[in-house]
Formats: C-alpha cells, sequence, structure tokens
C-alpha cells in the first residue's frame, strides 16, 4: 500500500477512537482527528474527566469492538442548519463549520455506524476488513487550534498499519526510542536541565552537556576559520528600528518578543542575527576584491513558542545558531551557496548522520514575502543551479521559503523516523537592497552585493537532541564527557590511579576516577550506565609492571571487549588519534 491509502487508514483510525471515546465518555466534545506521519490523533474535550494514558486499554478495546459493526464510511454533504443541528452541543465543530460557510466550501460529514463526523474526507473502504491492527500510544495536553489563549484539550494519540508485522515492528521501534529519549537520557548523563523557576524553553547546561556543546562549537569555529570565515560577536538585543527596517516586525512579529523600553527607545530580544551581520558588512566601503565577506558567529537567539509547542531541546524558546552570512557578488553567488551546502554534507558525515532528505523552500501565493517578482526569481534560480550541481537529490515545497528568499533545508530523521529541520542555506537579494548594501565593482561603480545565510546544524539545541538520540547517549570518543574512567580495584591502588588521571589530564583527556569504597563491578557498572567510553582497572598486576616512566592499564571498550593490557603512552596515543579523526 502506498502512503495515501496509509493515510487513509489512519483517518479512519482517527474517526473510530472518536467514536469509541464518545461511547465511553458521553460528555466528551470531539474537535478535530488527522492523520500524521507516523499515526494519527483526535483532541477531545473531556471536561472535568481526566483521562491517562492508564485508560487507553479500555478505549482501545471498545474501538476493537466498534470496527466490527464499520462496514464502510460514507460521506454526505449537508447545509448549514443540518450542520449546526448535529453538533448543537459542539462550540468546537460550530467554530469549524462557520469557516466553512465564511470560505463558501461545502460542508460535509462522514458516517459510519452511529458516529458522523464533519469531514473532508479520506477514508478506506470495507473499514471492519482492513482497519484491524491499530494501537494507542500516548496522551498529551494540546491547545483548541494550537493557539494558547485557548483551551487546553486532551489529545490522544495511536498508530495504524495494514499488517500485524508493520504495527510489531514499529511499536518495536517507538520502544527503542523511548530508550533513547534525549529527554530521559539528558536527565540520566546529567547533561541538561530545564528549570520551572528559570522558565519554559530555557536551557540549563549542566557541566556534562556543556562538554559536548562546547566541542562541537569549537569544532565548528576551525572547520569554519578553514572556509575563510571570519567570526564576529553581536549583542542580544537590538533597536526595534532595526527589525522593521530589515521586514521582520512586520513579518516574523509572531515569533518574536515584545518591546522593552530602554530610556525611551523600543528594543527586541534578536530572533536572528541577520541584521547585526549587516551592520558588520556596512562598517567600512567594500570593494569587490574584498567579496566573498563571510562572518561567522556561535550566536544566542530568542523566538517565541508556545509553550504546548514546547519539546525538551527539540523545540525550545531560547537556542544558539552556528550561524554565519556570506556577502558576495551575482557571480559569486552559486559558487558560495554550492561551498556551505557541501560543508553541510561532509559535517553531517563526521557526526554520523546519513538519513537526511534536502528541501528546497520556495514562495507560496499565499503569503506575504519581501521584494519583488524579479528578485525572488533571480534567486530561485541560484539556488536551484546550485543544488543541481551539487548532484544531490532535493523536493521543492511551495511555502517553506524564509520571507526574504530560497532557502534549502536538511530534514534529519529522528530515532523514531520522525523529520526535523535542522541546516539551513538561503539566498537572498532582498535585505542587501532594504539595507543600501554595496561594493564598488572592477570598474568603480556601485553594486549590490548578494546575501547567504547559512546555519549548517540550524539549532545546537534541537541538534544535539537528535545526536543524544542517534547514538543513545553513547557519544563517540571526542565528543563523551567523560572519556575515560580509571577504576582502581581497592583502595590500594588509588594513588597509582590518580597519578594515571593527571597524565591523562595534562595530554588533555577527560577522566574520572572511581575511589568510592564498593566492589568492582559496581564501580565497572556505574561507568558502563555513564556511557564512558574506555575503562581503565588497575589493580596488583597493572601496578607491578610500571615503573617512574611508565604506567600500565587493563583497558575495556564501553560494549565490554577486553583490549588487554597497553602502557599508558601507547592508550594516549590511540585516544589522541581516535579524537583526531572524530571516529
Amino acid at each position: 500500500m502506498n502512503q495515501a491509502n496509509l493515510e487513509q487508514l489512519r483517518h479512519s483510525a482517527a474517526h473510530l477512537l472518536a467514536a469509541a471515546v464518545l461511547e465511553l465518555y458521553p460528555s466528551a466534545k470531539h474537535t478535530i482527528g488527522p492523520p500524521i506521519e507516523n499515526g494519527f490523533y483526535y483532541d477531545f474535550d473531556f471536561g472535568e474527566e481526566k483521562v491517562s494514558e492508564a485508560d487507553l486499554l479500555r478505549i482501545e478495546e471498545r474501538m476493537r469492538k466498534l470496527v466490527k459493526t464499520w462496514d464502510k464510511i460514507t460521506a454526505r454533504e449537508v447545509s448549514e442548519s443540518e450542520a449546526k443541528k448535529i453538533y448543537e452541543a459542539n462550540p468546537y465543530k460550530l467554530e469549524l463549520i462557520a469557516e466553512l460557510v465564511k470560505q463558501k466550501e461545502k460542508i460535509t460529514v462522514y458516517q459510519s455506524g452511529q458516529f458522523v463526523d464533519l469531514c473532508r474526507g479520506g477514508h478506506v473502504d470495507n473499514t471492519s476488513k482492513v482497519l484491524k491492527h491499530f494501537k494507542l500510544l500516548s496522551v498529551a495536553g494540546a491547545y483548541w487550534r494550537g493557539n494558547e489563549k485557548n483551551k487546553m484539550l486532551t489529545r490522544i494519540y495511536g498508530t495504524a498499519f495494514f499488517s500485524k508485522e508493520e504495527l510489531e515492528a514499529y511499536l518495536k521501534q517507538v520502544e527503542e526510542a523511548k530508550k533513547r529519549d534525549h529527554r530521559r537520557l539528558g536527565k540520566e548523563l546529567e547533561l541538561y536541565t530545564i528549570s520551572s523557576e528559570v522558565g519554559q524553553g530555557l536551557t540549563l547546561w549542566l557541566p556534562n552537556g556543556a562538554v559536548i556543546r562546547r566541542e562541537i562549537e569549537d569544532y565548528m569555529v576551525k572547520e569554519q576559520v578553514k572556509m575563510g570565515y571570519q567570526h564576529v560577536y553581536s549583542p542580544h538585543i537590538g533597536q526595534k528600528s532595526l527589525w522593521e527596517k530589515s521586514g521582520h516586525w512586520d513579518l516574523y512579529r509572531e515569533k518574536m518578543y515584545s518591546p522593552m523600553d530602554v530610556e525611551g527607545t523600543e528594543y527586541l530580544v534578536k530572533p536572528m542575527t541577520c541584521p547585526m551581520h549587516i551592520q558588520t558588512y556596512q562598517f567600512k566601503p567594500r570593494s569587490y576584491r574584498d567579496l566573498p565577506f563571510r562572518i561567522a558567529e556561535i550566536a544566542s537567539v530568542y523566538r517565541y513558542e508556545q509553550s504546548g509547542e514546547l519539546s525538551g531541546l527539540l523545540r525550545v524558546r531560547a537556542f544558539t545558531q552556528d550561524d554565519a552570512h556570506v556577502f558576495c557578488t551575482q557571480e559569486q553567488a552559486v559558487v558560495e551557496f554550492l561551498d556551505v551546502f557541501n560543508f553541510i554534507q561532509r559535517l553531517y558525515k563526521v557526526f554520523g548522520f546519513t538519513n537526511y532528505r534536502v528541501r528546497l523552500g520556495v514562495r507560496s501565493k499565499k503569503e506575504k514575502y519581501l521584494g519583488s517578482n524579479a528578485l525572488w526569481d533571480k534567486a530561485q534560480e541560484k539556488a536551484i543551479e546550485a543544488l543541481e550541481k551539487s548532484n544531490s537529490k532535493y523536493f521543492i515545497s511551495e511555502g517553506d521559503a524564509a520571507f526574504y528568499g530560497p532557502k534549502a533545508d536538511f530534514l534529519i530523521k529522528d530515532a523514531l523516523g520522525r523529520e526535523w529541520q535542522c541546516g539551513t542555506v538561503q539566498i537572498d537579494f532582498m535585505l542587501p537592497e532594504r539595507f543600501g548594501l554595496s561594493y564598488i565593482n572592477s570598474e568603480g561603480k556601485k553594486e549590490t552585493p548578494v546575501m547567504i545565510h547559512r546555519a549548517p546544524l540550524g539549532s545546537i539545541e534541537r541538534f544535539l537532541a537528535i545526536l543524544i538520540e542517534h547514538y543513545g547517549g553513547a557519544f563517540p570518543l571526542w565528543l563523551a564527557p567523560v572519556q575515560v574512567a580509571i577504576i582502581p580495584v581497592s583502595d590500594k591502588f588509588a594513588e597509582a590511579a590518580k597519578k594515571v588521571q593527571q597524565r591523562l589530564l595534562n595530554s588533555g583527556m577527560r577522566v574520572s576516577v572511581d575511589l568510592e569504597n564498593k566492589p568492582l563491578g559496581a564501580k565497572i557498572r556505574q561507568s558502563t550506565l555513564q556511557k564512558v567510553p574506555y575503562l581503565c582497572i588497575m589493580g596488583d598486576k597493572e601496578v607491578k609492571m610500571g615503573s617512574e616512566k611508565e604506567q600500565y592499564l587493563s583497558v575495556r571498550s564501553l560494549g565490554g571487549k577486553d583490549l588487554g593490557v597497553c602502557s599508558l603512552t601507547d592508550f594516549i596515543s590511540d585516544l589522541k588519534a581516535h579524537i583526531d579523526q572524530k571516529t
């Protein structure tokens, strides 16, 4: 079966879920229930009743009983008055009906058994025969229409497949994903925390997580320096007038925080660095000989996300971007775009990501954008030319452009198969024109540069969430918060272990030594749970082999493989080789 058929199956499953809920909870109000990438959901207003995951089995059993009576789901068009009569006790459906009337769209309802739902359609035939393999998964809160000013509803998630084997394979994947959930591992491995006193969506990096973040940032800076980028710093706030000039205040306002008054002038916390990097370009006159001018920043930015959308590190309100902007001539634009695109692909290979797609976002006719059609067409031509030269597969998505230009986004799949936008490269003819940017060409005349926006990792917080789940918390050596755990067999070998620790620290390694008074097996288990890449045992044999000039260790890898006894000098040499190669 193709994806369209699967969506129809899941849409029918959502209707079945609503029907079962209304039988078990007659006073509940059903709202909307669409198919989604890995299943379906339905949102309900249960009033004063509380429904939790403990209730899912009972609802699922009612679904299995009901579906036996569902031969098919039939559609019929109804009038406004008939629709209102059907849903006279459901304010959510009445709101949807009013919108259909306003938009002059036909009103259709779909019925199976006694259940009738307001719906545009898309269902399977022979419902009782094909809708057999489904499972309810979880319960969550969700604001009506995604607006936090509206009432919080109860969302029930489920999934459905055409075969038992597909369902079981997916449920196995879900269980594995739970083990890898970055929120769970973030707590167990002490990587980060989010404090209710600080605020929702605001990450506090703990020492272990800070190590990983710093390693990634340092690596990004070094690689970008090799590519000719110069690094800058910009403030966290700027005058509101700056964001009005850039177009953000007009076209991006819903993601920006309210202005603050500073001595009579309104300021905003920055949602992105583009206008500030433009000021860096404008610091002095530029010549064609200065181009391309590449600047980068590990930048903190702030965007308003509704509380119902916040999720661990995947969606936060304050995040870090490996942001950069390239100012170049039109002739250089394709090469610069392509260089960034290729860099992102090399970067993802280092981190072990191969499961991703590339989306070229272009304008939608329904939305508002900066600039003229001519400039948009030119920008899109350059982006497509670069992507064609990359020899990489990509797909075009209308409406996913930035408000100032087309953009190529890298969509990485997480451990559950969900796609997340991470890296991005965008081509922009608009902001340089709005800010009056210029350079002197080879004939001594002024020209407007092209601006390329790029963030290879996107949000570092989101990238780290996916990275944690990708590795299941067992990071490669170069990223591991603690790279080596030294475990003395008893207190008798504590001093020898401390000497080894100091030498490893002097070599730039991140090392712990377990001096607690507990059995060797317990110490090994503790370091294994913390997913330390190498465990080094020190006992009588290792100490006797050593001398003033050299120490010896029995080394085990995280997977439990015994690597034997080796000298500390050789061990350090091997560690450095692995770290340098990012293996």
